[in-house]
Protein backbone atom coordinates (compact mmCIF):
# COMPACT_ATOMS: atom_id res chain seq x y z
CA UNK A 1 0.00 0.00 0.00
CA UNK A 2 1.64 3.45 -1.31
CA UNK A 3 2.12 6.00 1.51
CA UNK A 4 -0.23 8.99 1.87
CA UNK A 5 0.60 12.37 1.50
CA UNK A 6 -0.51 14.90 3.74
CA UNK A 7 -1.31 18.74 3.06
CA UNK A 8 -2.48 21.30 5.02
CA UNK A 9 -5.37 22.98 3.89
CA UNK A 10 -7.85 26.16 4.72
CA UNK A 11 -11.84 25.94 4.62
CA UNK A 12 -13.92 28.73 5.30
CA UNK A 13 -16.13 29.26 8.43
CA UNK A 14 -17.88 31.71 10.06
CA UNK A 15 -16.96 35.65 10.98
CA UNK A 16 -14.44 35.77 8.48
CA UNK A 17 -12.07 32.55 10.15
CA UNK A 18 -10.73 29.97 8.35
CA UNK A 19 -10.68 26.55 9.43
CA UNK A 20 -7.78 24.18 9.08
CA UNK A 21 -7.37 20.55 8.88
CA UNK A 22 -5.28 17.54 7.29
CA UNK A 23 -5.73 16.17 3.57
CA UNK A 24 -4.57 12.58 3.09
CA UNK A 25 -4.03 10.98 0.21
CA UNK A 26 -4.76 8.37 -0.18
CA UNK A 27 -7.00 7.95 2.95
CA UNK A 28 -6.02 6.84 5.58
CA UNK A 29 -7.18 4.17 8.09
CA UNK A 30 -9.40 6.64 11.00
CA UNK A 31 -8.55 4.98 14.50
CA UNK A 32 -11.86 6.84 16.16
CA UNK A 33 -14.37 6.62 13.10
CA UNK A 34 -12.91 2.88 12.62
CA UNK A 35 -13.43 3.67 8.61
CA UNK A 36 -10.75 5.56 5.93
CA UNK A 37 -10.76 8.70 5.76
CA UNK A 38 -9.37 11.53 4.08
CA UNK A 39 -9.55 14.34 6.20
CA UNK A 40 -8.36 15.45 9.73
CA UNK A 41 -10.05 18.93 11.44
CA UNK A 42 -7.21 20.47 13.60
CA UNK A 43 -9.88 22.69 15.43
CA UNK A 44 -7.56 25.46 14.77
CA UNK A 45 -8.33 28.54 12.87
CA UNK A 46 -6.80 31.54 11.29
CA UNK A 47 -8.12 34.72 10.51
CA UNK A 48 -8.53 35.15 6.66
CA UNK A 49 -7.82 39.19 7.05
CA UNK A 50 -6.22 39.66 9.95
CA UNK A 51 -7.58 42.99 11.55
CA UNK A 52 -5.16 43.82 14.03
CA UNK A 53 -1.64 42.66 15.88
CA UNK A 54 -3.68 40.11 18.19
CA UNK A 55 -5.41 38.06 15.24
CA UNK A 56 -1.78 38.22 13.15
CA UNK A 57 0.16 36.42 16.19
CA UNK A 58 -2.83 34.14 16.61
CA UNK A 59 -2.23 33.38 12.49
CA UNK A 60 1.18 32.96 13.03
CA UNK A 61 0.82 30.70 16.14
CA UNK A 62 -2.02 28.38 14.65
CA UNK A 63 -0.41 28.25 11.55
CA UNK A 64 2.81 27.09 13.54
CA UNK A 65 1.09 24.31 15.49
CA UNK A 66 -0.72 22.92 12.21
CA UNK A 67 2.69 22.78 10.44
CA UNK A 68 3.45 20.57 13.37
CA UNK A 69 1.09 18.39 13.12
CA UNK A 70 1.37 17.95 9.88
CA UNK A 71 4.96 16.59 9.76
CA UNK A 72 4.21 14.44 12.74
CA UNK A 73 1.22 12.79 10.39
CA UNK A 74 3.56 12.48 7.40
CA UNK A 75 6.10 10.75 9.73
CA UNK A 76 3.61 8.40 11.47
CA UNK A 77 2.57 7.52 7.82
CA UNK A 78 6.18 6.91 6.62
CA UNK A 79 6.41 3.61 9.22
CA UNK A 80 4.92 0.89 7.61
CA UNK A 81 3.65 -0.67 11.11
CA UNK A 82 0.76 1.98 10.43
CA UNK A 83 -0.79 -0.43 7.57
CA UNK A 84 -0.31 -3.73 10.09
CA UNK A 85 -3.11 -5.79 9.51
CA UNK A 86 -3.01 -7.48 13.13
CA UNK A 87 -3.22 -3.35 14.48
CA UNK A 88 -5.97 -2.50 12.30
CA UNK A 89 -7.56 -5.78 13.81
CA UNK A 90 -7.16 -4.64 17.22
CA UNK A 91 -8.41 -0.99 16.45
CA UNK A 92 -11.64 -2.91 15.31
CA UNK A 93 -11.84 -5.10 18.57
CA UNK A 94 -11.91 -1.54 20.05
CA UNK A 95 -14.24 0.01 18.07
CA UNK A 96 -16.93 -2.97 18.55
CA UNK A 97 -16.17 -3.02 22.45
CA UNK A 98 -17.66 0.14 22.51
CA UNK A 99 -20.39 -0.60 21.16
CA UNK A 100 -24.24 -1.11 23.15
CA UNK A 101 -24.07 -5.33 23.79
CA UNK A 102 -27.78 -3.85 25.42
CA UNK A 103 -28.87 -2.42 22.29
CA UNK A 104 -27.69 -5.59 20.19
CA UNK A 105 -29.94 -7.31 22.72
CA UNK A 106 -33.28 -5.41 22.32
CA UNK A 107 -32.44 -5.36 18.67
CA UNK A 108 -32.38 -9.74 18.57
CA UNK A 109 -35.44 -9.84 20.70
CA UNK A 110 -37.39 -6.98 18.47
CA UNK A 111 -36.67 -9.92 15.86
CA UNK A 112 -39.03 -12.57 17.48
CA UNK A 113 -42.71 -13.08 16.90
CA UNK A 114 -45.74 -14.69 18.77
CA UNK A 115 -45.28 -16.25 22.20
CA UNK A 116 -41.31 -16.13 21.87
CA UNK A 117 -41.57 -12.30 21.54
CA UNK A 118 -43.24 -11.46 25.04
CA UNK A 119 -40.56 -13.98 26.75
CA UNK A 120 -37.62 -11.95 24.95
CA UNK A 121 -39.27 -8.51 25.81
CA UNK A 122 -39.66 -10.15 29.41
CA UNK A 123 -36.11 -11.24 29.52
CA UNK A 124 -34.85 -7.40 28.40
CA UNK A 125 -36.84 -5.52 30.92
CA UNK A 126 -35.05 -7.86 33.76
CA UNK A 127 -31.56 -7.30 31.80
CA UNK A 128 -32.24 -3.19 32.22
CA UNK A 129 -33.41 -4.20 35.68
CA UNK A 130 -30.35 -5.65 36.65
CA UNK A 131 -28.20 -3.00 35.17
CA UNK A 132 -30.12 -0.20 36.56
CA UNK A 133 -29.92 2.09 34.23
CA UNK A 134 -27.12 2.25 33.03
CA UNK A 135 -25.54 1.16 29.35
CA UNK A 136 -23.68 -2.32 28.34
CA UNK A 137 -21.23 -2.03 26.20
CA UNK A 138 -19.72 -5.27 24.75
CA UNK A 139 -16.17 -4.44 25.57
CA UNK A 140 -17.90 -4.15 29.68
CA UNK A 141 -19.31 -8.23 29.06
CA UNK A 142 -17.33 -10.38 31.14
CA UNK A 143 -18.28 -13.60 32.89
CA UNK A 144 -18.62 -12.54 35.83
CA UNK A 145 -21.15 -9.74 34.87
CA UNK A 146 -23.34 -12.42 33.53
CA UNK A 147 -23.03 -14.75 36.50
CA UNK A 148 -24.54 -12.00 39.32
CA UNK A 149 -26.92 -11.72 36.32
CA UNK A 150 -27.84 -15.16 36.93
CA UNK A 151 -27.95 -14.55 40.64
CA UNK A 152 -30.43 -12.14 39.91
CA UNK A 153 -32.45 -14.01 37.93
CA UNK A 154 -32.90 -16.49 40.39
CA UNK A 155 -33.89 -14.00 43.16
CA UNK A 156 -35.65 -12.02 41.18
CA UNK A 157 -39.50 -11.04 41.68
CA UNK A 158 -41.93 -11.50 39.24
CA UNK A 159 -42.72 -7.99 36.74
CA UNK A 160 -46.46 -8.78 37.28
CA UNK A 161 -48.11 -6.78 40.10
CA UNK A 162 -48.26 -10.11 42.54
CA UNK A 163 -44.65 -9.20 43.78
CA UNK A 164 -44.17 -13.23 43.18
CA UNK A 165 -40.36 -14.62 42.39
CA UNK A 166 -39.81 -15.85 39.62
CA UNK A 167 -40.00 -19.61 39.38
CA UNK A 168 -36.92 -21.19 38.41
CA UNK A 169 -38.51 -22.24 34.87
CA UNK A 170 -38.83 -18.99 34.05
CA UNK A 171 -35.42 -17.71 35.59
CA UNK A 172 -34.22 -20.09 33.43
CA UNK A 173 -36.23 -19.18 30.21
CA UNK A 174 -34.64 -15.80 30.11
CA UNK A 175 -31.48 -16.63 31.13
CA UNK A 176 -31.34 -18.56 27.82
CA UNK A 177 -32.19 -15.50 26.24
CA UNK A 178 -29.09 -13.87 27.34
CA UNK A 179 -27.01 -16.89 26.29
CA UNK A 180 -28.59 -16.75 23.01
CA UNK A 181 -27.39 -13.17 22.34
CA UNK A 182 -23.82 -14.01 23.89
CA UNK A 183 -23.33 -17.08 21.45
CA UNK A 184 -24.58 -14.66 18.35
CA UNK A 185 -22.42 -11.76 19.13
CA UNK A 186 -18.99 -14.47 19.86
CA UNK A 187 -20.24 -16.10 16.15
CA UNK A 188 -20.36 -12.23 14.86
CA UNK A 189 -17.10 -11.35 16.44
CA UNK A 190 -18.54 -8.80 18.82
CA UNK A 191 -16.82 -10.45 21.61
CA UNK A 192 -13.54 -11.49 22.35
CA UNK A 193 -14.01 -15.23 24.05
CA UNK A 194 -17.23 -17.00 23.91
CA UNK A 195 -18.70 -16.30 27.16
CA UNK A 196 -21.42 -18.09 26.83
CA UNK A 197 -19.24 -21.49 26.75
CA UNK A 198 -17.76 -20.23 30.14
CA UNK A 199 -20.82 -19.57 32.10
CA UNK A 200 -23.21 -21.56 34.52
CA UNK A 201 -26.38 -22.84 33.26
CA UNK A 202 -29.44 -22.92 35.55
CA UNK A 203 -30.89 -26.15 36.08
CA UNK A 204 -34.31 -26.82 34.94
CA UNK A 205 -36.50 -27.84 37.39
CA UNK A 206 -38.95 -30.65 36.38
CA UNK A 207 -42.64 -29.20 36.54
CA UNK A 208 -45.96 -31.20 37.19
CA UNK A 209 -47.44 -32.49 34.53
CA UNK A 210 -51.30 -33.12 35.44
CA UNK A 211 -52.93 -34.51 32.82
CA UNK A 212 -56.18 -37.01 32.87
CA UNK A 213 -56.13 -40.78 31.78
CA UNK A 214 -58.51 -42.07 29.18
CA UNK A 215 -60.81 -43.09 31.58
CA UNK A 216 -60.62 -39.38 33.09
CA UNK A 217 -60.96 -37.83 29.81
CA UNK A 218 -64.30 -40.04 28.30
CA UNK A 219 -66.13 -38.97 31.55
CA UNK A 220 -65.32 -35.38 31.54
CA UNK A 221 -66.73 -35.16 28.09
CA UNK A 222 -69.59 -37.05 29.04
CA UNK A 223 -70.40 -34.66 31.81
CA UNK A 224 -72.53 -31.64 30.32
CA UNK A 225 -70.27 -28.58 30.00
CA UNK A 226 -71.92 -25.39 30.55
CA UNK A 227 -70.03 -23.85 27.18
CA UNK A 228 -70.16 -25.51 24.28
CA UNK A 229 -67.07 -24.25 22.62
CA UNK A 230 -65.20 -25.36 25.08
CA UNK A 231 -66.26 -28.76 24.98
CA UNK A 232 -65.72 -28.41 21.27
CA UNK A 233 -62.10 -27.00 21.92
CA UNK A 234 -61.03 -29.66 24.89
CA UNK A 235 -62.13 -32.67 23.21
CA UNK A 236 -60.51 -31.14 19.80
CA UNK A 237 -56.97 -30.32 22.08
CA UNK A 238 -56.99 -33.75 23.70
CA UNK A 239 -57.32 -35.76 20.34
CA UNK A 240 -54.80 -33.21 18.53
CA UNK A 241 -52.46 -32.08 21.30
CA UNK A 242 -52.95 -28.52 19.96
CA UNK A 243 -52.16 -25.51 21.92
CA UNK A 244 -54.73 -23.42 22.71
CA UNK A 245 -53.15 -20.16 20.97
CA UNK A 246 -52.93 -22.62 17.92
CA UNK A 247 -56.87 -23.86 18.16
CA UNK A 248 -57.98 -20.00 19.07
CA UNK A 249 -56.59 -18.76 15.61
CA UNK A 250 -57.37 -22.01 13.35
CA UNK A 251 -58.74 -21.11 10.00
CA UNK A 252 -60.95 -23.17 7.60
CA UNK A 253 -58.30 -23.11 5.05
CA UNK A 254 -55.58 -24.75 7.42
CA UNK A 255 -57.98 -27.98 6.98
CA UNK A 256 -57.41 -29.67 4.06
CA UNK A 257 -58.58 -33.20 2.66
CA UNK A 258 -56.49 -35.76 0.81
CA UNK A 259 -58.86 -38.49 -0.38
CA UNK A 260 -56.16 -41.45 -0.53
CA UNK A 261 -54.96 -39.60 3.19
CA UNK A 262 -57.73 -38.06 5.00
CA UNK A 263 -57.67 -34.72 7.17
CA UNK A 264 -54.35 -32.78 7.29
CA UNK A 265 -54.04 -29.14 9.34
CA UNK A 266 -51.67 -27.22 8.25
CA UNK A 267 -50.51 -24.03 10.38
CA UNK A 268 -47.97 -21.97 11.70
CA UNK A 269 -47.37 -22.16 15.39
CA UNK A 270 -47.70 -19.25 17.12
CA UNK A 271 -45.52 -19.78 20.32
CA UNK A 272 -42.69 -20.56 17.82
CA UNK A 273 -43.88 -19.38 14.46
CA UNK A 274 -42.33 -23.22 13.16
CA UNK A 275 -44.35 -24.11 10.25
CA UNK A 276 -46.26 -27.66 11.32
CA UNK A 277 -48.00 -29.96 8.79
CA UNK A 278 -50.04 -33.03 10.59
CA UNK A 279 -53.01 -35.56 10.34
CA UNK A 280 -55.92 -35.75 12.49
CA UNK A 281 -58.84 -38.10 12.79
CA UNK A 282 -61.93 -38.79 11.24
CA UNK A 283 -63.33 -38.05 15.29
CA UNK A 284 -61.40 -34.56 15.31
CA UNK A 285 -62.59 -33.14 12.27
CA UNK A 286 -66.42 -34.15 12.95
CA UNK A 287 -65.76 -31.91 16.21
CA UNK A 288 -64.90 -28.78 14.14
CA UNK A 289 -68.52 -28.83 12.68
CA UNK A 290 -69.77 -27.13 9.79
CA UNK A 291 -67.08 -26.41 7.25
CA UNK A 292 -67.69 -22.32 7.08
CA UNK A 293 -65.61 -20.08 4.33
CA UNK A 294 -61.58 -20.44 4.12
CA UNK A 295 -61.25 -16.98 6.00
CA UNK A 296 -63.23 -17.82 9.09
CA UNK A 297 -62.12 -18.74 12.20
CA UNK A 298 -63.24 -22.26 12.96
CA UNK A 299 -63.76 -21.49 16.82
CA UNK A 300 -65.70 -18.19 15.92
CA UNK A 301 -66.26 -16.03 19.46
CA UNK A 302 -63.64 -17.65 21.42
CA UNK A 303 -62.82 -15.94 24.31
CA UNK A 304 -59.94 -17.25 26.98
CA UNK A 305 -61.66 -15.85 30.21
CA UNK A 306 -64.47 -18.31 29.26
CA UNK A 307 -62.27 -21.55 28.77
CA UNK A 308 -60.63 -20.22 32.62
CA UNK A 309 -64.25 -19.70 33.95
CA UNK A 310 -65.99 -22.74 32.50
CA UNK A 311 -63.40 -25.27 32.86
CA UNK A 312 -62.67 -25.57 36.97
CA UNK A 313 -66.87 -25.35 37.44
CA UNK A 314 -66.94 -28.19 34.72
CA UNK A 315 -64.22 -30.66 36.19
CA UNK A 316 -66.04 -30.44 39.54
CA UNK A 317 -69.25 -32.00 37.91
CA UNK A 318 -67.76 -34.68 36.65
CA UNK A 319 -66.15 -35.76 39.89
CA UNK A 320 -62.60 -34.89 38.67
CA UNK A 321 -60.23 -33.85 41.43
CA UNK A 322 -57.24 -32.72 39.14
CA UNK A 323 -56.18 -28.95 39.06
CA UNK A 324 -56.29 -29.10 35.38
CA UNK A 325 -55.96 -26.29 33.23
CA UNK A 326 -56.55 -26.25 29.38
CA UNK A 327 -52.76 -26.95 28.45
CA UNK A 328 -52.99 -30.07 29.79
CA UNK A 329 -55.04 -31.65 27.50
CA UNK A 330 -51.59 -31.25 25.47
CA UNK A 331 -50.06 -33.09 28.52
CA UNK A 332 -53.30 -35.85 28.43
CA UNK A 333 -52.39 -36.13 24.16
CA UNK A 334 -49.10 -36.91 24.68
CA UNK A 335 -49.22 -39.11 27.67
CA UNK A 336 -52.22 -40.89 26.17
CA UNK A 337 -50.14 -41.89 22.74
CA UNK A 338 -47.26 -42.97 24.53
CA UNK A 339 -49.38 -45.33 26.92
CA UNK A 340 -50.74 -46.42 23.86
CA UNK A 341 -47.28 -47.37 22.28
CA UNK A 342 -46.96 -44.56 19.83
CA UNK A 343 -43.03 -43.75 19.51
CA UNK A 344 -41.63 -40.40 21.00
CA UNK A 345 -40.30 -39.47 17.88
CA UNK A 346 -43.51 -39.34 16.42
CA UNK A 347 -45.36 -37.94 19.38
CA UNK A 348 -42.49 -34.93 19.08
CA UNK A 349 -43.34 -33.65 15.22
CA UNK A 350 -47.09 -34.05 16.30
CA UNK A 351 -46.68 -32.10 19.33
CA UNK A 352 -44.07 -29.17 17.10
CA UNK A 353 -41.29 -30.21 19.25
CA UNK A 354 -38.01 -29.21 18.12
CA UNK A 355 -36.48 -31.57 19.83
CA UNK A 356 -36.99 -34.92 21.69
CA UNK A 357 -35.89 -33.69 24.61
CA UNK A 358 -38.66 -31.57 25.54
CA UNK A 359 -41.33 -34.74 24.81
CA UNK A 360 -39.60 -37.45 26.68
CA UNK A 361 -40.50 -35.19 30.08
CA UNK A 362 -43.76 -37.45 29.71
CA UNK A 363 -41.77 -40.77 29.49
CA UNK A 364 -40.92 -39.65 32.95
CA UNK A 365 -44.13 -39.02 34.15
CA UNK A 366 -45.66 -42.18 33.31
CA UNK A 367 -42.41 -44.12 34.59
CA UNK A 368 -43.61 -42.38 37.82
CA UNK A 369 -46.95 -43.39 37.37
CA UNK A 370 -45.65 -47.17 36.73
CA UNK A 371 -43.46 -46.92 40.12
CA UNK A 372 -46.79 -45.67 41.79
CA UNK A 373 -48.77 -48.62 40.52
CA UNK A 374 -46.41 -51.29 41.39
CA UNK A 375 -46.20 -50.02 44.86
CA UNK A 376 -50.29 -50.33 45.15
CA UNK A 377 -49.83 -54.05 46.01
CA UNK A 378 -48.62 -55.42 49.18
CA UNK A 379 -48.62 -58.66 51.16
CA UNK A 380 -47.32 -57.63 54.06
Amino acid sequence: MSKSIVTLRKKNISNGRLSLYLDFYPAIWDHKSNALSRREFLKLYIFQKPENQFQKRSNLENLRIAELIMARRQNELSKAEIYNTFEKEQLTLQAIGRESFLKYFKVLGEKKIGNNLGIWKCAIIHFEKFLQGDDLCFGDVTVSLIEDYKEYLLNAKSLRETGSSLSRNTALSYYNKIKATLKKAYKEDKLKIDINSRIGIIKEQESQRNFLTLEEAKKLFSTPCPKNIVLQISMFSVLTGLRYSDIAKLKWSEVEYIESDGYYIRFRQKKTDGAVTFPISEEAFRILGRRGQDFQKIFEGLKKWDVDRTLPIWLASSGINKHITFHCFRHTYATLQLSLGTDIFTISKMLGHKNVKTTQIYVKVLDQKKRDASDRISLD
